[in-house]
């Protein structure tokens, strides 16, 4: 689904990403772990241009969009690749002034320009599909940490995205609210959407990645199905990365 070639991001003299080599298949989980500091955050962000890469090129590979940030990618190019995903952050983002339905409409009215009447009900759809449908009317300060980091799936789906990407969404809550977010992307995954996650939640990588990314200073360490990184692997990295989430 999308080719991920060469992405390099500096800020200032720090480089963050350092040549970051990709391929992300069409319905599979791609699951980002790593130290904090390896860059994973940024190339999540970078997938979807909240932060522009210095050079590198993102390609679907059904010919309908690639951007070569080394060649000064056009401004239409950067919102076209934005449209393309919705993003889950850690913080959930949500508009404080609005109410959890609001928050849903606003990207798909405002940003896509559709039908109003049309959102509202695919709104209502979507809160019900993550168990919030009574919740509607609330303003996020109403919210538990885990029923607004739902509604932030919810209005990542609302504008109907191709990749839904997940900045350690579970790391902002207490203990008890983790799980109803896992389930709640488990079944996103067991539905087909093409979702990319930083996260720390081992179990959800090994029961529910397709491919897990091992990043470290701003490079990809290894990459492969879950049983590859956690039972077979030999690189010396990857084995004392998994000592360390062990301790």
């Amino acid at each position: 689904m999308i080719q991920v070639t060469n992405i390099h991001k500096a800020f200032g003299d720090n480089e963050v990403l350092k040549g970051i080599d990709l391929y992300i298949q069409k319905g599979s989980v791609t699951v980002i772990l790593g130290p904090s500091g390896s860059g994973k955050t940024t190339f999540l962000r970078c997938l979807n241009t909240l932060e522009t890469p210095d050079q590198g090129v993102i390609e679907f590979d059904d010919g309908s969009l690639r951007v070569d940030f080394g060649s000064a990618p056009t401004k239409r190019e950067l919102t076209a690749l934005q449209h393309k995903s919705g993003m889950v952050f850690q913080s959930y983002n949500l508009f404080p002034h609005k109410t959890a339905l609001e928050n849903l409409m606003l990207g798909p009215v405002i940003g896509q320009g559709r039908n109003k009447a049309e959102v509202r009900q695919q709104a209502l759809s979507l809160l019900e599909k993550v168990g919030l449908s009574d919740k509607a009317d609330l303003y996020p300060f109403q919210l538990s940490g885990g029923q607004q980091q739902r509604v932030g799936i919810a209005r990542a789906l609302a504008i109907e995205p191709d990749l839904l990407l997940f900045d350690e969404p579970t790391s902002a809550l207490d203990p008890e609210l983790v799980q109803d977010v896992l389930l709640t992307m488990q079944e996103l995954a067991a539905e087909g959407w093409t979702m990319v996650v930083v996260t720390h939640e081992i179990n959800f990588a090994r029961n529910v990645a397709d491919q897990i990314v091992l990043m470290e200073g701003g490079y990809v360490v290894e990459a492969g199905p879950p049983e590859q990184l956690f039972e077979t692997s030999e690189h010396p990295r990857t084995q004392a990365f998994l000592q360390r989430i062990k301790q």
